[in-house]
């Protein structure tokens, strides 16, 4: 019994030394630190931390991944360090070694049996608990999740989990009925916004509004439905240029890796019989002048994460792949159109090749890291800055043009006032650079590969898995930054913690900055005298142990900076008069009525006639009636998915057009549209206000926006009154960073 009291008293003791002690300091003990939770960094590799080649699969060994590989350094990493927005660093220094990990008495809690975890993790103690991922559905992206969550620390559920997670992790679709919080990478209807034909209709809407901004995707025709209108638009232009000798593209709709994809020179070697009705595609302008790296033509493939939609939040890869063809590019003529690995960049399909080859390096091969291609370009004098400047505004324009129909698909499964996941999703751009460096985009994949292994043919029909030393680089960094923005917990420790963890640029300016000189190193000798004898100037570093816990503790001090950029609302400034299309979808979610629905009935269509004041004399609700009547049915024939009827948001914008048109008949088309949101957003924000006002017998005192022709001017000479939306379309061009 003493010995027992004489042990728990022991026991007791070292609590309170604990709790004792500062905030986040750990308790020294002797003996040798475990050596399982250590996580090797291969300083060899410029791998973004990611622990390629030295055991970064296995459980806490440090044998290679596969014997006799060199140690390739990824040069084009280091040369995007030159880029606004990159990091300087050498190939090693910015590869920091694992800390040690915690002692036994406070690493290993999450170990002990849930009746004895009540001392394992307390509110202030600096030992956060580990954030929880069910990885049961990642499929092909399993191997690179294991990596990331091994080096972040996180805590893996591979077969699910009862008690809720804190982040999901999806290898395909959204579609899970049983998450009802936490986060999931997937957004409802993410997969079906992408589809050729979606993504084609969505990016016409804004090449209608503004073609110049809109010219980095190719002309593009939806068949079968606009096969007679592609066969005349080619017989025109060819009538009035006979030199004009163009190749096209086919795609079909729900195709994937290059699978059904062929070239053509006439509008009538289009295969219609059979297929074409079962299988919709799309019918493209071919880029015949692409740029080309030792005389084969490639692609890129960029990982863009969309973090948030509302507000919207994109990050861009500030690495990619860049995917090679096997056999030298040639323009296309009737007897090379069949080449396939000659015109297609598919990384399925080339693989199949003779010629393909398998690279440790990142600068050579048949696939290669983005940033190599960049720095080989930057050797020739090209101006790379230039070019991510291009990219970046493709990215945020794309995604300007998808967002307004992912809103609508985002209410229909998870609408306000219910239970649900918030969501982000990792996409994939497929871009291809012109002979003249305009980047033009291919395609954007809702579930892009992240496999980090490729097959290699032993034999005749034997296959073995082989790591891909570039694929690991790339993906794994994009998969393990990812989940450190989304990181449940250190979003709560923001909300604690506001003023240490908000952006530097949002925080109180420095006191040098707010006082005289002498007065702070007044200020400085009194505050040094004032602090305990032998203890040092309580700087920044000690607040923050203070607040945060002891820096060696933090859980990201091991990890490299994030490889993950955000451009938008970095760049919103210079977008926003893009998102029309987005406030048209806002106006038709709120007129849906039924939650969860995405269609528009006739009766939620004139109530926003109704509404927004749009009814007139030259405009009945009769009138307003055949006008939903006759797009809907048009839209509705031509839809895929035809179980609900009604007026999808497409066929709402197309209605909008023709409304526009109407009122504001001597402008452009953009600031027609522009001025009739105007109009619409002041109609319900005084049915808002009167709605709030009710019964207290105040109105509005705000003015309706002016309706003028911009041509016009008063009779004194005064210029005329400002055009609805025209603050909206002018912005600045400066390039992006």
């Amino acid at each position: 019994m003493a010995a027992a009291a004489s042990v728990t008293g022991l026991v007791t003791w070292a609590r309170s030394l604990v709790r004792s002690r500062c905030i986040g300091k750990r308790l020294s003990l002797s003996g040798p630190r475990p050596e399982a939770a250590t996580i090797p960094v291969n300083r060899s590799l410029n791998d973004h931390g990611n622990g390629l080649r030295r055991g970064a699969r296995g459980g806490g060994g440090g044998g290679s991944l596969v014997a006799g590989r060199g140690s390739g350094a990824a040069a084009g990493s280091r040369e995007l360090g030159t880029l606004p927005g990159y990091e300087e660093r050498g190939s090693t220094d910015h590869l920091r070694p694992a800390p040690h990990p915690a002692p036994e008495l406070t690493a290993c809690w999450s170990d002990c049996p849930r009746s004895r975890g009540r001392g394992r993790y307390r509110r202030g103690s600096g030992s956060l608990r580990p954030v929880t991922v069910d990885s049961s559905k990642a499929r092909t992206s399993l191997d690179a999740l294991k990596i990331s969550l091994r080096q972040l620390r996180w805590k893996e559920f591979p077969f699910g989990r009862r008690l809720p997670c804190d982040i999901y992790w999806h290898g395909v679709s959204f579609r899970d009925s049983d998450i009802l919080s936490g986060q999931v990478n997937k957004f409802p209807g993410m997969t079906e916004m992408v589809r050729k034909i979606t993504l084609s209709r969505a990016l016409r809407i804004m090449q209608n509004l503004f073609p110049d901004e809109y010219n980095f995707y190719p002309r593009s025709w939806i068949l079968p439905e606009e096969f007679q209108l592609f066969v005349t638009e080619v017989r025109m232009v060819k009538d009035g240029d006979p030199t004009w000798k163009p190749t096209f593209i086919v795609k079909p709709d729900s195709g994937c890796q290059g699978d059904g994809i062929y070239l053509i020179k006439d509008p009538n070697d289009i295969r219609m019989t059979g297929t074409l009705q079962n299988r919709p595609a799309v019918v493209q302008e071919y880029i015949c002048k692409p740029l080309l790296i030792d005389k084969l033509k490639f692609d890129i493939r960029l990982y863009v994460l969309l973090k948030s939609l509302e507000p919207l939040e994109i990050y861009i890869a500030k690495d990619g792949l860049s995917r090679f063809c096997t056999e030298p590019y040639h323009e296309p003529n009737p007897q090379n159109l069949h080449h396939v690995f000659m015109h297609l960049t598919n990384y399925s399909l080339n693989i199949h090749s003779g010629k393909f080859v398998h690279s440790d390096s990142a600068s050579t091969g048949s696939k290669r890291t983005f940033s190599s291609i960049l720095c080989r370009l930057s050797s020739k004098g090209i101006d790379i800055k230039k070019v991510w400047s291009d990219i970046i505004s493709l990215v945020i324009k794309t995604v300007i043009a998808l967002t307004p129909e992912l809103k609508v698909f985002y209410q229909s499964d998870i609408p306000t006032g219910r239970p649900g996941p918030t969501c982000f999703q990792i996409l994939g751009f497929d871009i291809l650079l012109m002979k003249n460096l305009k980047p033009m985009l291919l395609e954007v994949n809702a579930n892009p590969s992240m496999r980090i292994e490729h097959e290699y043919e032993l034999s005749p029909g034997v296959f073995e898995n082989i790591p891909s030393l570039v694929d690991e680089e790339v993906k794994v960094a994009v998969i393990r930054d990812t989940l450190r923005l989304m990181n449940p917990l250190k979003k709560k420790k923001e909300m604690h913690f506001p003023d240490i963890c908000m952006d530097r640029k949002h925080r109180i300016p420095a006191v040098s900055d707010r006082m005289s000189s002498s007065k702070l190193k007044g200020a400085s000798l009194f505050v040094a005298r004032s602090q305990h004898p032998g203890k040092p100037f309580a700087g920044k570093e000690d607040l923050d142990c203070d607040l945060t816990g002891d820096p060696d503790s933090n859980p990201e001090a091991h990890l490299p900076s994030i490889c993950l950029k955000q451009v938008f609302p970095k760049y919103a400034k210079q977008f926003n008069y893009l998102r029309l299309v987005d406030r048209m979808a806002n106006l038709f979610i709120r007129f849906l009525g039924i939650k969860g629905t995405m269609k528009l009935g006739p009766t939620g269509f004139r109530t926003f006639i109704r509404n927004c004041k749009l009814s007139s004399s030259s405009l009945s609700m009769a009138a307003v009636d055949i006008l939903y009547i006759d797009i809907t049915r048009r839209w509705n024939s031509v839809a895929l998915d035809q179980r609900d009827s009604g007026m999808c948001l497409q066929a709402f914008v197309e209605a909008f057009f023709f409304l526009a048109q109407r009122k504001f008949k001597l402008l452009p088309l953009h600031e027609q549209v522009a001025s009739l949101i105007d109009l619409c957003e002041y109609h319900l924000s005084l049915l808002d206000e009167k709605r709030l006002v009710c019964g207290r017998g105040r109105r509005p005192q705000s003015s309706p926006p002016q309706e003028t022709n911009p041509t016009t001017q008063s009779a004194a000479g005064s210029p005329a009154p400002r055009i609805i939306g025209a603050n909206k379309l002018s912005p600045s061009r400066h390039a992006l960073s």
